[in-house]
């Protein structure tokens, strides 16, 4: 389909703020492959971000549905035309991909490509992707359209921006993931100072009133009221520093934001898949994101260490003025009834005076064998 000079412009200047609008790099990846179907009207797209092992660490594919992305099957290898753009980093503009001596065939359940077009995605002298288009749509029914050098022109500028974007997507990432990395180091530093000399100074107390107790029951008793004193001061600065520690990229990013982020990072850790949805959601007050975000960090734990899950989702949604947190998983589920039992070992008393602080209310539903739900839910502002 030819653009005029206005409309190839006005396309070209929409896939571009497409792709700055998003920070992760999935995101980033789909609107490039989106936006590059969409400005050369082509049936196909894809971008493959290579690996250091023959293959491809990421790759997004638009115009395939679910099902034939399923039958398809494993990542494709870096081999034929794939492999020529991304090492010898030139771009491909082909009649017939399949009449091309580098073609190696597709699966029996890939879709049949003729024309195709790709180009490198380069960052400096590096190259981070593999971008390319397949059948190119026509005006009219019969032959081909072919990709024209115009095409190559427009790819080109669209695959320098898309540069950019997945290189500010990765950095910011990263940047997040050293947030959460650096939360917990200073965490580890909070709990050491405030708590060390508390517990230092409770054993000696528990020896003397160890040695004291034969000799001397009513200085030993003395001894005994500091030990509880010491300890409920212990908690007290566990409790300061664990649970009124509000993280930094809580107040930096939001709830929605940091969510994400940390289930990213648990996502990429953790043989379970974990997933995030949100609907509607809006900023709640300080003290109930951080409580939410707790809440959601302790469920995400249990699923992940305890249940067995292999899929993990954690939801947040609209309702009235607040919101509710879902944390489901697949895993292996427990008795909620035994409620002393459940509560020791999954934290179950800790999330629901967290909810209760918060004004709001925790449910739990689970069964064995049927995995678990935790449902937060907290009042707006």
């Amino acid at each position: 389909m030819s653009q005029g000079p206005r409309s190839g412009l006005a396309a070209v200047s929409s896939a571009l703020l497409a792709m700055s609008r998003h920070l992760e790099v999935r995101d980033v990846l789909k609107t490039i492959v989106a936006s590059a179907r969409e400005l050369l009207d082509a049936q196909y797209a894809a971008l493959g971000v290579p690996d250091d092992h023959g293959g491809f660490a990421q790759f997004v594919v638009d115009g395939v549905s679910d099902a034939q992305w399923k039958a398809i099957g494993p990542l494709p290898r870096q081999h034929g035309i794939l492999a020529a753009m991304l090492h010898e980093a030139r771009p491909e503009r082909l009649a017939d991909v399949r009449k091309d001596p580098r073609f190696e065939g597709w699966p029996s359940a890939h879709p049949d490509m003729s024309d195709f077009l790709g180009l490198p995605i380069k960052d400096g002298d590096d190259v981070i992707g593999a971008l390319f288009l397949a059948n190119k749509r026509c005006p009219k029914p019969e032959g081909s359209c072919g990709f024209t050098e115009e095409d190559e022109q427009l790819l080109s500028i669209l695959a320098q921006h898309a540069a950019i974007a997945l290189t500010n997507a990765r950095l910011y990432e990263r940047s997040r993931e050293l947030t959460i990395a650096e939360e917990r180091s200073r965490l580890a530093h909070e709990l050491h100072d405030a708590v060390s000399q508390k517990l230092f100074s409770l054993r000696l107390t528990a020896q003397a009133a160890a040695a004291l107790i034969d000799r001397d029951p009513s200085r030993a008793k003395g001894e005994l009221h500091q030990v509880a004193a010491l300890a409920a001061e212990a908690a007290d600065e566990l409790r300061a520093a664990v649970v009124e520690l509000r993280p930094a990229a809580l107040d930096e990013d939001g709830l929605i934001a940091t969510l994400r982020t940390q289930i990213q990072v648990l996502d990429r850790a953790h043989t379970a898949r974990v997933t995030f949805a949100v609907a509607g959601c809006r900023a709640l007050p300080a003290a109930q994101e951080e409580a939410v975000l707790r809440v959601a960090q302790e469920a995400l734990h249990n699923a992940l260490r305890h249940s067995g899950a292999e899929h993990v989702h954690v939801s947040m949604e609209r309702r009235g003025s607040g919101a509710v947190l879902r944390v489901t998983d697949d895993g292996g589920g427990f008795d909620p009834t035994a409620v002393r039992r459940a509560g020791r070992h999954l934290g179950l008393v800790s999330m629901r005076d967290r909810a209760s602080a918060a004004g709001g209310t925790l449910a739990v539903q689970s069964e064995p064998g049927k995995g678990t739900m935790i449902e937060m839910e907290v009042p707006g502002g």
